[in-house]
């Protein structure tokens, strides 16, 4: 009996998606609920299980295929074994039909040579068809490796300094010394060498041309959305960092082992901004047509960046959670996210959005809304810098804030005022737990 495998319900407001790769090929067993087929949203990528335990017989929607809920993408022949179909497709091809991948033998005593080939795209190694005769194996002649640059002569102090302080590869330089000695010019004269070509010009050309996923093209229209449909506007502000890293490195060890998770500082930023949305909750707003919708839950959403672009979970009632329990939720969320594991739920319901882009070393930006959220924190690498402390100056470990706001509903006021609040709760955290 033939099952078919269709495109499932995908989520609010999704009716299609693009067939992103195939798991399993035609002709190969499949378990019941086991994934046989990934797609790609506007949102996230989910995996298509298998309805029967069978054979997948037939694919009816490629790869980069774009499909509607409830389209055909395939059937499984329920109760078949793989081997037996694979033996029939076999049986119905002719040998001179066989071509690459498949070894032809004889009743000879000969035995299939194996060539390694590359096509200009780089795929797979292949088999040609190719018979030689067995040979007897051949006496195995060792051969001594001559030696190398730096085993065959010493290097001067200068030479020695330039190649590990620039981590020179000292075999690929032809020396002009004597007996081939590498000399300090030697290694001057390398400045003048034109570079290679970048392997990416190598292997696609001047230029490539790809067509975008899903995910980015979602991405892209987003943001062009909030640039036209939101008044921004961005407010800064820095923050001494000083308290939360000696807190953290006094506490590290006991909250670890009593919590099973390290004490970061996504919690004290989270912990920051609800008390500061509490007080502000035109930021925890949105607009609808002419109407405010105040949020009276704090679902903060958190970026986070993965190999196919930028996604945007959420951490549903940040208010009633504990530290231990935020550290943990965005591990388990980041680690879903960056193993293309999240659902449309974990990406619904956001009321503010917290970016962290100090953990690629940004110094400041100003981050873009995630509509319909009407606030979204920056938050950037940590520096140490000259700052004036009573009258004098000390270094600080210091970051920077950008608050990027939609002025329709945030007036300046307000916004300066939330953000000067999250200051001060991260410069003195112990007011995080006193809730003040």
């Amino acid at each position: 009996m033939s099952e078919k495998i269709v495109v499932p319900v995908l989520g609010e407001s999704i009716t299609e998606a693009t067939v992103a790769k195939w798991l399993k090929n035609a002709g190969d067993a499949v378990e019941a609920d086991e994934p046989i087929v990934e797609l790609e949203t506007d949102k996230v990528n989910l995996e298509v299980p298998s309805p029967v335990k069978g054979v997948l017989t037939q694919i009816n929607s490629k790869d980069g295929s774009v499909v509607e809920v409830g389209a055909l993408l395939g059937s499984v022949l329920e109760s078949v074994s793989a081997g037996s179909v694979k033996k029939e497709e076999i049986k119905k091809e002719e040998p001179s039909q066989i071509e690459n991948n498949v070894i032809k033998l004889d009743s000879s005593k000969k035995e299939p040579k194996i060539f390694e080939e590359k096509n200009d795209q780089d795929e797979p190694l292949v088999l040609t068809d190719e018979i030689v005769e067995k040979e007897a194996p051949k006496a195995k002649i060792e051969k001594s490796e001559p030696k190398t640059n730096t085993e065959s002569q010493t290097l001067s102090p200068a030479v020695r300094k330039i190649v590990v302080e620039n981590k020179i590869d000292i075999n690929s330089v032809q020396g002009s010394g004597k007996d081939g000695r590498v000399l300090k010019g030697d290694l001057i004269s390398l400045m003048g060498t034109n570079p290679q070509p970048s392997k990416r010009k190598v292997k696609y050309g001047q230029e490539e041309r790809i067509k975008m996923t899903r995910l980015r093209q979602t991405i892209a229209k987003r943001l062009k959305q909030a640039q036209e449909n939101a008044a921004l506007l961005t407010t800064f502000n820095e923050v001494d960092m000083t308290n939360i890293m000696e807190m953290r490195k006094e506490n590290q060890q006991d909250f670890q082992t009593r919590y099973g998770i390290k004490l970061g500082f996504m919690s004290f930023f989270v912990k920051a901004c609800v008390v500061a949305l509490k007080n502000f909750p035109a930021v925890n707003a949105e607009i609808d047509g002419d109407e405010i919708i105040y949020k009276n839950y704090y679902n903060l959403s958190f970026a986070v960046g993965t190999e196919k672009g930028l996604v945007v979970p959420v951490l549903r009632d940040a208010d009633e959670l504990s530290f231990a329990e935020i550290e943990k939720n965005i591990k388990e969320i980041s680690e879903k996210a960056r193993d293309g594991k999240l659902t449309i739920e974990d990406l619904q319901g956001g009321t503010f959005t917290i970016s962290n882009g100090g953990v690629y070393g940004s110094m400041l930006s100003t981050p873009i809304l995630n509509l319909p959220q009407s606030g979204v924190l920056g938050m950037h690498n940590i520096v140490e810098r000259p700052v004036v402390v009573d009258g004098e100056i000390k270094i600080r470990p210091i970051m920077y804030l950008a608050l990027s706001y939609d002025h329709r509903i945030i007036d300046g006021k307000e916004s300066v005022s939330f953000l000067k609040m999250v200051k001060e709760n991260l410069e003195d955290p112990r007011r995080l737990f006193l809730d003040i």
